[in-house]
């Protein structure tokens, strides 16, 4: 038995980001200012796009890429059926109507097929989730929105570092959006940034940020004097802070660092849970890099001595916090009301959300945390509780 709880998803935070945070405070700018700017551009360079847009979280970006891609009332969006709600929740905020695709049994990823099967004279954009780091079948996907002439929104809250045939992921489709939430490879607490190479919707992204002003508060008060700003559309308060781009700078930097101590986490569970009745993740696929985001179980509900909630609530009990990644959005009571929407109409996504269990891999755990959580894993899954 673990004496500290070991915290799900807990970020490593260093020095320099304590240091820059601090160096904020004390230069009394505290808003959207030059450290945001700064951010924007280390992210654009790790990324390889012309622009990045920070925002204060995913959604909103999703939102706003939404808006920026020109959706309107009527128009339909094919997400996947397994993702969190945020992805259905933007394309609902747009205006737009969310439908709804099944995933891939092993990736849990969006299955091209059933994309195809839902796209109508309505459909105007694609959005999916490189869930858990892995990269989508971006090639059929991009396929299918040029066959259809429509736009790809991608949804890169896992997915910073991921790769799909030597291409990063959030430069396939029109906008990518990442998240800097606490959870993630690298965090700034909220926070998200949306990718584009289009300069005209840059622009439209960071207008629709701040409320739809001509100008943010620093280049109003630069050293040029005070500028008048126009409001010249009706806008949205999703802009970062410098105190959130202050942790950001830093943990960009680190992105490969974290990336490989990860990568050793997933190695050490894949050997540790080989013969246990649970799914481990689908192997790595050669063609593309996974970020290694969520090291997700599948629990043999026929074979384990524990149902997967049983399971959840044992490593609770042991001090180690776990995490669902997702339960499926069809099961979810607000959708089935306003969309009709039922699981059985998404068999794969509804069979993962019932048996799915995130484990620990942040960059923070030491050697010592993952024997705890391999140990209590191993002794749940074969004793029971």
């Amino acid at each position: 038995m673990r004496s500290q709880y070991l915290v799900f998803g807990q970020p490593l935070i260093e020095e320099a980001e304590i240091a820059e945070v601090v160096a904020s405070l004390r230069s009394a700018w505290l808003g959207t200012g030059p450290k945001v700017a700064e951010f924007e551009r280390r992210v654009a360079a790790y990324k390889g796009v012309k622009y990045a847009v920070a925002v204060n979280s995913c959604t909103a970006g999703l939102h706003l890429a939404c808006l920026a891609c020109g959706l309107q009332p009527g128009d339909e969006v094919i997400a996947p059926a397994m993702t969190f709600c945020a992805t259905i929740n933007a394309i609902i905020h747009a205006g737009a109507t969310p439908v709804l695709a099944d995933v891939d049994r092993d990736t849990f990823n969006l299955d091209p097929a059933d994309v195809r099967r839902k796209i109508t004279s309505r459909t105007k954009a694609i959005m999916p989730v490189h869930f858990a780091g892995r990269a989508c079948d971006m090639e059929a996907l991009v396929a299918l929105a040029a066959e259809h002439g429509l736009k790809i929104i991608e949804d890169c809250a896992h997915a910073i570092e991921t790769e799909y045939a030597g291409r990063k992921a959030g430069t396939f489709g029109t906008c990518g959006v990442l998240s800097f939430y606490s959870t993630k490879n690298i965090v700034t607490g909220e926070g998200g940034m949306v990718l584009t190479d289009d300069p005209a919707i840059a622009a439209r992204l960071k207008m629709l940020a701040l409320h739809g002003m001509s100008q943010d508060a620093w280049k109003r008060f630069s050293d040029d004097g005070y500028k008048h700003y126009d409001v010249v559309e009706i806008g949205f308060k999703y802009n970062m802070m410098d105190l959130q781009a202050a942790i950001g700078l830093h943990q960009i930097q680190r992105v490969e660092a974290y990336w490989r101590r990860r990568q050793e986490i997933w190695d050490a569970y894949n050997r540790a849970f080989a013969d246990l009745p649970a799914a481990r993740p689908a192997p790595l696929p050669a063609n593309s890099r996974h970020a290694l985001h969520l090291y997700t179980l599948l629990i043999d509900e026929v074979r384990a001595p524990v149902t997967r909630d049983q399971f959840m609530t044992a490593l609770h009990r042991r001090n180690i916090g776990t995490g669902v990644h997702y339960r499926a959005i069809p099961v979810l009571s607000v959708y089935q009301q306003r969309f009709g929407w039922r699981p059985d109409d998404f068999p794969r996504a509804h069979a993962i959300g019932c048996s799915t269990v995130s484990l620990p891999i942040s960059a923070k755990l030491a050697d010592g945390d993952v024997e705890d959580v391999i140990t209590a894993v191993r002794d749940v899954l074969l004793h029971g509780q």
